[in-house]
Formats: C-alpha cells, structure tokens, sequence
C-alpha cells in the first residue's frame, strides 16, 4: 500500500487474495506476567481475543463464507480478517495522510528516501494517538559495474540463486558457516544461533569474512522456521544463504531491520528452494569438507583458497563457486560497464 493511494492494496485485490494474505492472528505481550521485563516474548494470539478487547473493531473485516464476499467492519457473522479497512478506506483516522506527510518531512531532513515506524492507540469513542517510532534513511545500492555470469558447470558451484540481493563480487572469503539440513533440528534452534554467534564473534575478532549457510530463515521470530540469530550474532557475514526445507518453503528474511542491514552492508543475500526450481545448495560437497571447528548442530569450514562471491543485482541472479574451481572460473567472468 502506497500512502498516496490507501485503497490500492494489491495483496487484497480479490476475495481470494484476501483470504490467502489477511492476517488471521497477532503477538502480544503478556502485561500481567511476572518475569523479568528482559525476559518477555510477545506470545500468539487469535483475533478472537482481538474482538473480545475492542482492538479488532479499528482494523478488522469479516468474510462471509455463504456469500464468499468480505465485508468492511466487524458487524457481521463470519471469519474475523485484519484488512485496515476501517481506517484506510473509511477514514477513522487520517492515516494514510499522517504517513505521507512524515515520509516528505524525511526525504526533505535526509536528501533521501527514508522509512518509518509508528504506533497508534486507537481506542473506542476516543481520539486516536499516533505515535512515531523510528525514522531512518533507506540503503540503496549503487550498481557499479554489472557481473557478467556465464554459464558453469553445477558442479563448480556451492550454490545458485535466481533470488538474490546485493550486487557485485567478493573474492576474500575463505571461512563458512554451514548449519547442514541433515543436523537441523527444529527443537534445537536457540542452540544453533548460540553456535553460530561463537563462530561469527571468533572470526569478526580475527578480521575474516565469512559466507553464511543454512535451512530455513535467518533470525526468524518463530524458532520452527530457521534459526533465531539476531543481526549482532551473524554481522560478520559477507554473504548469507537461506535454504528451504524439503516440506517447508522459505520466504526471504526481508523484514525491515534485516533488510536495511543487508543494504547498508552490502551484503550478499541468497533465497534457495531447490523443490521449486529456485537454485540449488551442493550440501553433499560441503558435508565432506575437514571442519576447522564443528558443534553437534554447526559446523565451521576454513578453504586454502577463496570462495567467490557473484550477484548481479539487476537480474537478481547470484552463485557461489567453489575453491578449487576458482581460478579457471573467474577469468571468464567480465565485469560490463553501465551504459
């Protein structure tokens, strides 16, 4: 959604659609725990309990199942759906104006796009609050010269993306991180970030780039769906894998903190989901390299010769070749200059 335009919400453009992308829950933390503030996650709840406060009646819609139509509000009987439409097609308060407002003020303050973080108290009868959170410029990447890939033989290559950011190539990493699909254990997430955290302080301190390898998303909120790092734990990463599990398709780790990190470092991003034909991780031949140090669940593998690094950041096509491969593969790749 564009601030300018608060009813061109493309992901709610059809029933379906709405179905398929309307948030059905939300996190929330727990006032009346006793823990320590330090301590507090922000547990799941259904929009049930949303309702049952007076908090879904500001951003809610219904679908009615009988008609197979949504409907604005919360008046009716159905499956309660999160749309916003309340505020941004009925006016409850002027958000759409408020945002468009701060985000010129921004560009105007930092010569450059910029985004916004916000909370609102909207509650019944009364006046709306809006508060702002965060405001920061937005990274861009320049596109200096465009890596020109030419085709390499698979078994060249650690791994392959046609879902990459960043742009470019880094030719001085000789250390990865592998968190191998085989040893992932959903139930032992917290245990792998911890792992990964040491490695990534052992090498920061001794000034070597690392790549980044491993199933499922990257500081993920939810441990089940990838390991739960947070930026500091990996921030010696100069490019970072995610792969998908083979019952469990990953969506990139975009989110706004992780994003503006990648783009503010430069930092090369790769999405593999091998069953849906999105590139490929060659897990086997990492798994038969010597580890230089290893956990149960981590392992950390140091190479005599460097592992090379190629985006493309207009076609968002990127790979990783392998050591011994290095040398023959790289002297065909040229650099194209902008026209």
């Amino acid at each position: 959604m564009r601030p300018r335009y608060p009813r061109h919400i493309v992901q709610f453009s059809s029933v379906s659609d709405t179905l398929l992308n309307a948030q059905r829950e939300f996190r929330a933390l727990e006032l009346g725990r006793t823990d320590s503030v330090g301590r507090f996650s922000p547990a799941r709840f259904d929009l049930a309990a949303a309702e049952e406060d007076g908090t879904l009646a500001s951003v809610g819609s219904t679908y009615s199942p009988e008609n197979d139509v949504v409907y604005d509000g919360i008046s009716r009987a159905g499956v309660r759906l999160v749309t916003f439409a309340p505020v941004l097609k009925h006016g409850l308060f002027p958000l759409a104006e408020i945002v468009e407002a701060l985000l010129e003020i921004g560009v105007e303050g930092t010569s450059g796009p910029v985004e916004i973080e916000f909370a609102v108290n909207c509650p019944p009868r009364e006046t709306a609050e809006f508060g702002v959170l965060q405001l920061r410029p937005l990274g861009r990447i320049r596109y200096g010269p465009e890596p020109d890939l030419p085709p390499a033989a698979r078994d060249c290559l650690v791994c392959e993306s046609s879902s990459v950011l960043g742009h470019g190539m880094v030719d001085d990493i000789r250390d990865a991180i592998v968190v191998d699909p085989h040893r992932f254990d959903r139930a032992r997430t917290r245990d792998i970030a911890q792992a990964v955290a040491r490695f990534n302080a052992e090498l920061s301190a001794a000034r070597r780039p690392y790549l980044l390898l491993g199933a499922g998303r990257w500081g993920s909120a939810d441990p089940l769906l990838g390991v739960p790092v947070t930026w500091d734990q990996i921030a010696g990463a100069r490019a970072i894998v995610e792969a998908g599990f083979a019952d469990f398709k990953v969506t990139p780790s975009q989110g706004s903190h992780f994003f503006q990190n990648l783009a503010a470092g430069n930092i090369g991003y790769f999405t593999v989901n091998p069953d849906t034909g999105d590139g490929f991780v060659d897990w086997e031949w990492l798994a038969m390299q010597p580890a230089a140090d290893e956990t149960e669940l981590v392992r950390h593998l140091r190479f005599d010769a460097p592992l090379v690094v190629m985006i493309n950041g207009k076609s968002h096509t990127g790979r990783v070749m392998k050591p011994s491969t290095v040398n023959s593969q790289v002297s065909t790749v040229t650099l194209k200059s902008e026209p």
